[in-house]
């Protein structure tokens, strides 16, 4: 009894000093969201808001002359784009400050309501360039298949999470595989169906990638890359393609073989690019980007605005700043010991790096032509509110990483 009524006199005394030193028993449970905001990774944010207020100019450059999209306001999709961004920002700082039991509660659902966002482009959708991928609600187009980019990273993530707490097998083998691969397949076959081959060749890098992380043996690697070009070549062979998705291809190949029809969106792009030199021609002063020679320069294509008018420079900067993402997204994945945090920021580090690749590349004529935005840079409400939720789970998991533990 003496013995027990010292230990307990001890544990008060203690608590007591720790609260008379200032001393508050943390975790990274019961943070208030106030004090969540200074432990954030701020190179981070940095290089996203910069990403974000480049972007920004770049949309409204490359629309300020286009009345056929404006109607006659040349500020009209600044106000757009700002306006997603402001709603990406709600989004991001809800995931950042909310408990991580929660993020991991509503991953299920987040998949769950982009599978049922894709049917549903399938049934209802319209059609717009060539791709039924849009969902039109009141005069606002989404498109799903840019949130499903998400929800696939973060359902394979909590594969692996589950199977860290013990309830697989402590190696990932071929159950957790195939798990992963299901949960990828579904929102995969219902985006080829579409078809949006820009956003499957990004599901496919981004799935690969989280499989390499994941511990997944290489012979799994090699066969998801063989199965993929199985994949794609019964795809064209079956007719799974449209005519100009496969006119694209073969324009990237030889640019020259129709200039005037497949091959002109490169050959525009190019000739943007190369106008600008190594400082450019002047923001809103870019002879291609005010001629609208380039097609959907505000969003695919909009690099090439940053190549005209901003030069080597300005696209250099953009580049560089998209990698401090990548990267930053690479760290997180390094310091934290939570297997569905490690994986997930993986997986937005492959997706972010491979999309930006994609679309970069195709600018510059060293990658076919797909339909795919540039993140934080092109104009589009479903892709902004995508990736600012992807930074906003990356910042979730570096504040659980930094928290102190309670013991």
């Amino acid at each position: 009894m003496t013995t027990m009524a010292t230990r307990t006199s001890r544990t008060v005394t203690g608590a007591r000093s720790g609260r008379a030193a200032g001393v508050r028993p943390t975790s990274s449970l019961g943070t208030r969201p106030l004090l969540r905001w200074r432990g954030v990774d701020w190179w981070l944010m940095a290089a996203v808001a910069g990403l974000l207020v480049l972007g920004t100019l770049l949309v409204w450059s490359a629309t300020t002359t286009r009345d056929d999209l404006t109607g006659g306001d040349p500020r009209a999709y600044l106000y757009k784009q700002v306006t997603n961004i402001v709603i990406g920002l709600v989004l991001m700082s809800v995931v950042l400050v909310a408990d991580h039991r929660w993020v991991r509660v509503a991953a299920p659902v987040a998949y769950l309501a982009s599978v049922g966002g894709l049917v549903l482009v399938l049934v209802a959708g319209s059609t717009i360039n060539g791709s039924r991928s849009w969902i039109v609600v009141g005069g606002m187009s989404i498109q799903p298949a840019e949130l499903a980019k998400l929800a696939v990273v973060i359902g394979m993530a909590l594969v692996l999470a589950h199977r860290a707490q013990g309830r697989w097998r402590p190696r990932v083998g071929l159950v957790e595989v195939v798990l992963m691969l299901a949960i990828a397949a579904v929102p995969a076959v219902l985006i080829l169906l579409q078809p949006d081959l820009g956003t499957m060749l990004v599901l496919t890098a981004t799935v690969t990638g989280v499989l390499a992380v994941s511990g997944a043996p290489r012979r799994w690697l090699a066969l998801l890359a063989g199965g993929g070009v199985t994949a794609a070549l019964v795809a064209v062979a079956g007719g799974v393609l449209k005519p100009y998705q496969v006119d694209r291809f073969l324009a990237f190949t030889n640019p020259d073989l129709d200039p005037r029809g497949a091959g002109y969106n490169v050959e525009q792009a190019r000739i943007a690019v190369g106008n600008g030199g190594v400082w450019g021609q002047g923001l809103f002063d870019g002879s291609q980007t005010r001629s609208g020679f380039v097609p959907e320069q505000h969003t695919d294509f909009v690099f090439t605005v940053a190549g005209e008018e901003l030069g080597l420079v300005g696209a250099g900067l953009l580049i560089a700043l998209l990698g401090l993402v990548v990267w930053r997204a690479l760290v997180i994945a390094t310091h934290t010991d939570d297997v569905f945090g490690r994986v997930a920021a993986a997986g937005i580090a492959c997706w972010f790096g491979f999309q930006g690749f994609q679309n970069v590349g195709m600018c510059l004529g060293i990658m076919p032509v797909t339909g795919v935005p540039l993140p934080f840079v092109s104009y589009g409400g479903s892709s902004m509110f995508a990736v600012l939720l992807a930074v906003g789970l990356l910042q979730n998991i570096h504040l659980r990483a930094s928290a102190p533990r309670v013991r």
